[in-house]
């Protein structure tokens, strides 16, 4: 079965696109799409560690041209959406206007040789929780993604610290001021790749991994559902969602509350966490609009809120000289975090040219309130930690289709951001000759606040050149200026390559130099003579260097390969050199994260892949062999220990987020209305200081091997006039594992974190 859609295609001669770097320009022909089209399932060509996606198949238009390739005269272009045997029919009207106008945006940013893994919402929804599960968790399913705090929202790509950049449709949102849990909600994903490797010049800033999100597809048909989830550590997350077509528009919007007793990690190995409350509120709205046969308007917002409460650890000892009798696990911090986001973007695809002109905007805001007196009698300081940012840009990406052959990629993109970091300390003073606080009434009140408007440019231009049916290459340059406590900008080539001789096998392999600068609220400076002869005046003796952009070079490459049937394996290889190498730590009782550099960096890795589908079952594994090393601080020298910093300046240490071992795998298998679902993450343990007799090695060491099971079942009740019922039922680390994720030891690490205890969950979900 196929629906028919025509497509007028006007000729044109040559465009030439010139595209300025700074000092630097270059003009380079347009070049139109090869002839192998993009999947409407996939939204990314096929690279290793690709995961398929089963969906409708759609041809995109192509253009007719003479044997030169250059058309003379207006043609008619047909594409077919081809319905698979079984399937639901084609979509028409609106609905198969939007499918078009999806497969060109995703020709726009197709990642043509990076290193890409895919979840669809099917996928999803067949893991333990589903779509109730926080989206930092699912990200641990893929390849080379490691767990660290998940309550608080991170987790490490190939090991790096953040660096990890989320798109919505496209876009590219601005970072937060840091914090806690992810700001979006699992169930408004329709598909999300990771994009990881040597990634093409449309792809920059944020390098060591792209979480590529495209909003549901499947929700405009004037229905919905609402759900509650539920279960250990008073947990209760009641959902709903709705999406509907109303002529030439077609919206979406969702909502969620998460409240949990167990809002962080645990301090200790117990099942209960100490003061540990959080409530969180999520929603999300999208809006499409059809102007015309070749065109729409989308808007895409959303909005969270969040409230923590920070766990205690019992039996911590008050530092001398202050109110011992203070118990720590009577503490009473918080933490408030507020997130908001909102992208207006214009979409049109003609006469061989797809184009997405966006507008977009964020608001951030992050505050952490003290316990006054018991911060100060254990920490020997009390901080009222605030943060804001404001960021509002504009970006146009764009893919032209000059012959079967090439596909020229270039577009811009600026944005300002308006950011405050405010902290109000209170500190003990100290005896000069002891470095022993006075007394609990003898302390110094001081303000250290620091506002800045910066701005971030970016350009960037690539060609994919279709060299023959079986190899791509794919060329281009990206430009990145930053404007902020530091200017500074580069020119970065990328150079990436796929070889498909057979159906079954795809080589790819990859080059991209990288610019990164560090998120401003991170990169803010800090007057630390405001601390003098208080507990927080620096050991380390100033001048201290201004964080800097981090510039690296990385190569890539890889394979997949179908073996047998419905078994695919991959293997994907790294390397990565990075001068003035960024990295974040926790460095005081508030929750927030400061950016410092080192001078060098090496990462390298490797990852296997596996999956298998035979009817009803599924299954994968994903492992990761991988190390990252760094040596020299270069800046906020004051935030370290003296003689770690030493140590660090003569030798290169392993990174605190680096875990030499990490993997997942999965499994899942539907019997007639009943879904059966199992995953796991395990891990060689993150970094912890090494003490030896001459001294401590900081990050020396490594926590033990831990392994996290997970199981699920969930049954679709129907019954003759109403809608499903979903009920489903899941156990998180079955085994009741109990294991550290940090210990409280090495750079940047504040406080011990577990992982979570056993526990049991239930859900039922009516469709509306």
């Amino acid at each position: 079965m196929s629906v028919q859609f025509r497509t007028f295609l006007l000729g044109s001669s040559a465009l030439a696109v010139l595209v300025t770097f700074g000092n630097a320009s270059f003009a380079q022909d347009a070049a139109t799409t090869p002839s192998t089209p993009p999947s409407a399932n996939a939204g990314t060509p096929k690279a290793s560690g690709t995961t398929e996606l089963p969906a409708i198949q759609v041809t995109a238009p192509r253009r007719r041209t003479e044997a030169h390739h250059k058309p003379t005269h207006p043609q008619i272009a047909t594409t077919t959406l081809q319905v698979p045997s079984g399937a639901a029919a084609a979509p028409t009207g609106i609905a198969a206007q939007a499918a078009q106008l999806d497969i060109a945006r995703a020709h726009i940013f197709s990642p043509t040789g990076a290193n890409s893994a895919n979840l669809s919402r099917e996928n999803i929804q067949a893991m333990p929780q589903g779509t109730d599960a926080p989206l930092n968790t699912v990200l641990l399913q893929f390849p080379g993604v490691s767990q660290d705090s998940a309550a608080a929202g991170e987790f490490h790509v190939r090991n790096e610290h953040a660096n990890v950049q989320t798109r919505i449709n496209g876009v590219a949102l601005p970072d937060s001021v840091g914090g806690f849990g992810q700001f979006l909600d699992t169930g408004i994903i329709g598909n999300i790749s990771l994009l990881t490797g040597a990634l093409p010049a449309q792809y920059g800033l944020r390098t060591a991994g792209v979480l590529d999100i495209t909003t549901r597809a499947d929700a405009f048909n004037n229905s919905g559902s609402i759900s509650i989830y539920g279960g250990s550590h008073g947990t209760i997350t009641p959902s709903f969602e709705y999406g509907g077509t109303a002529g030439d528009t077609q919206y979406f919007v969702s909502g969620r509350y998460f409240g949990s007793d167990l809002g962080i990690e645990n301090p200790t190995s117990s099942n209960n966490a100490i003061h540990d409350h959080t409530d969180q509120g999520k929603g999300f709205a999208y809006v499409s609009t059809k102007l015309d046969d070749f065109s729409r308007m989308v808007f895409i917002g959303g909005t969270s809120t969040s409230s923590y409460q920070i766990p205690n650890n019992p039996g911590q000892q008050a530092l001398p000289n202050l109110p011992p009798p203070y118990d720590s696990a009577s503490l009473n911090e918080r933490q408030l975090e507020n997130n908001q986001f909102g992208v207006l973007a214009y979409q049109k695809s003609y006469n061989g040219l797809d184009t997405q002109l966006s507008a977009f905007t964020r608001y951030s805001t992050l505050h952490f309130t003290p316990d006054p007196q018991g911060d100060l009698a254990f920490n020997g300081v009390s901080s009222d930690v605030y943060r804001r940012s404001l960021t509002i840009g504009i970006s146009s990406d764009n893919a032209y289709r000059w012959s079967d052959a090439h596909t020229l990629r270039f577009g811009l993109q600026v944005s300002s951001e308006q950011s405050l970091v405010r902290d109000i300390s209170t500190a003990a003073l100290v005896d000069p000759g002891t470095g022993d606080p006075l007394g609990p009434d003898q302390t110094k009140t001081y303000t250290d606040s620091s506002s800045k408007l910066g701005w971030l440019i970016s350009t960037y231009a690539s060609d994919e050149w279709k060299l023959t049916n079986q190899l791509t290459l794919t060329t281009g340059l990206r430009f990145d200026q930053m404007y902020s406590y530091t200017d500074a900008n580069q020119l970065s080539p990328r150079v990436n390559l796929v070889y498909k001789p057979f159906e079954s096998t795809t080589f790819h392999a990859g080059y991209a130099r990288n610019f990164t600068p560090p998120p401003q609220v991170l990169a803010a400076p800090t007057n630390t003579s405001l601390a003098n002869g208080t507990t927080q005046q620096p050991s380390v003796p100033p001048p201290y260097g201004q964080v800097q952009p981090e510039r690296s070079t990385v190569f890539d490459v890889g394979v997949t390969q179908k073996v047998l049937p419905g078994l695919e394996l991959g293997v994907d290889a790294y390397y990565k050199e990075a001068r003035n190498l960024l990295d974040d730590g926790q460095f005081g009782a508030a929750y927030v994260l400061t950016a410092f550099n080192y001078d060098r960096g090496r990462n390298v890795g490797i990852e296997f892949t596996g999956k298998y589908v035979n009817g009803n079952f599924k299954a994968y594994a994903n492992l990761a062999i991988a190390q990252q090393k760094a040596t020299t601080i270069t800046s906020n020298q004051f935030l370290f220990d003296p003689a770690d910093l030493a140590y660090i300046q003569s030798h290169y240490i392993f990174t605190d987020h680096a875990q030499r071992y990490s993997g997942s795998a999965g499994a899942s298998y539907k019997w007639n209305d009943t879904l059966f679902s199992a995953n796991m993450i395990f891990g060689s343990g993150l970094r912890a200081d090494l003490d030896t007799p001459d001294g401590t090695i900081p990050n020396g060491a490594h926590l033990p091997f831990y392994t996290q099971v997970n199981l699920g079942v969930a049954h679709d009740f129907v019954w003759p006039g109403y809608k499903p019922l979903t009920v489903r039922f899941d156990v998180v680390n079955v085994l009741d594992s109990v294991y550290e994720i940090r210990d409280g030891t090495g750079v940047g690490v504040f406080a011990p974190q577990y992982g979570p205890r056993r526990g049991f969950f239930a859900g039922l979900s009516q469709k509306l």
